[in-house]
């Protein structure tokens, strides 16, 4: 997808540019480390392609793509703080090179500085850009909250996981889809389509995230096999698992379940489960699902079917990805 490297050539050249040159360097360098790993950088790319969608100037959007891609890698220093995790984009997490207390820090720091991103934008566009920006943060956090409750609790519903999923990666999506649209000056009614959209295809984006943690090829994904697994995390492949299982199988989830331990019995015995009961095609089938309700969204908005093929070719995109 040629559009897709262009605007990945964009925000890279941005962090190029803006990359911490501030001291302390043991609080700096771990920000620039996880920043220059990359990955998809899908959402600062998000925030490009709506602004270019409603004709905007795409240097009044750099900054604030920016703010949306540090604000990213933020939740993620702290997410693998959280979930004890030793790789992330197949490198070593910043809280396994330089300790608990600089991975929060550095974490706290990527978080100020995306809010000084939005500095330059004209009053109006500001003061929406950052009431979005700072109410996905809060959704984001109570969407975290909720995972790891999930751990403990014992029911969990779908439409609990799907609020979520919902909170913790969809708004994001929606959000800088939206920012791009208002930095635009697009009208209410096609930000909030396109709002809708991102939200539709960050839900995809998630369960394809649970579906990879098992099914995908560890060297491509960049993270520990089955983590979900032993995190007792309840994600869609565990809720459709317990849907579908027969009582014994049940009775085998809850008994691994109640245990946070590396024993690869308790992988092998999950994801035989997992197996038996079909959730791999199950789950695809819902990524497929919400990539439609999405794209329902998207032909609600009065443009060019032209100017949209780009996101259609996105959010089929997460459908196909193998990491």
């Amino acid at each position: 997808m040629e559009f897709l490297d262009r605007y990945q050539q964009i925000v890279a050249d941005a962090i190029n540019k803006y990359t911490f040159k501030d001291k302390p360097s043991e609080l700096y360098d771990p920000m620039n480390y996880i920043i220059s790993h990359g990955g998809k950088r899908l959402r600062p790319i998000m925030v490009l392609m709506a602004c270019d969608l409603f004709g905007g100037d795409l240097k009044q959007a750099i900054k604030p793509a920016l703010a949306i891609e540090f604000f990213h890698n933020f939740t993620l220093i702290h997410d693998d703080i959280m979930d004890e995790a030793p790789l992330r984009r197949n490198k070593p997490t910043i809280h396994t090179l330089h300790g608990i207390n600089v991975g929060i820090l550095s974490g706290d720091g990527l978080m100020l500085k995306a809010y000084k991103f939005f500095e330059d934008l004209e009053p109006e566009i500001f003061k929406a850009c950052i009431r979005i920006f700072t109410h996905t943060g809060l959704l984001l956090c109570e969407g975290q909250q909720y995972d790891i409750n999930f751990e403990t609790q014992e029911n969990v519903t779908f439409d609990d996981y799907i609020r979520m999923i919902t909170y913790k990666t969809g708004v994001l999506s929606a959000s800088s889809f939206e920012i791009g649209a208002l930095i635009a000056r697009a009208d209410f009614k096609d930000a909030k389509a396109i709002f809708n959209f991102g939200k539709h295809i960050g839900i995809a984006f998630q369960i394809m995230d649970d579906y990879l943690d098992v099914f995908g090829d560890q060297a491509q994904f960049g993270k520990k096999h089955a983590g979900d697994i032993y995190e007792n995390k309840k994600t869609v492949l565990y809720l459709l698992a317990r849907e579908h299982a027969t009582e014994e199988e049940r009775k085998e989830l809850d008994y691994w379940y109640s245990k946070k331990t590396e024993n690869v019995d308790k992988v092998y015995g999950v994801e035989k489960i997992f197996r038996r009961t079909k959730v791999d095609e199950k789950a695809l089938r819902l990524i497929e699902k919400h990539n439609e309700i999405g794209q329902s969204y998207l032909k609600k908005i009065d443009i060019p079917e032209e100017k949209k093929k780009p996101f259609i070719e996105l959010a089929n995109y997460l459908l196909r990805r193998e990491s």
